[in-house]
């Protein structure tokens, strides 16, 4: 996937789901399931629920995404 396939939004989690998924809430109204990416992974970044983050979604399916930045 190249850099322009994803669009980066903000949001909140509302679910910590097992097999480290997440629900998250983005600004625009819209829930997505997303994932740790591998650096918060590698730095063991935690992440619960109510937290602010920033969430790379695919332009191609708007449903699932990756967590790239938890907000402090």
């Amino acid at each position: 996937m190249a850099k322009d396939d994803y669009v980066t939004i903000k949001g909140t989690v509302t679910d910590v789901l097992p097999g480290n998924k997440y629900r998250v809430m983005l600004e625009n109204d819209h829930s997505v399931l997303a994932y740790l990416g591998g650096k918060m992974k590698q730095f063991k970044i935690f992440v619960i629920e109510g937290d602010s983050v920033d969430v790379e979604v695919s332009i191609y399916d708007t449903t699932q995404g990756r967590i790239s930045y938890r907000h402090k």
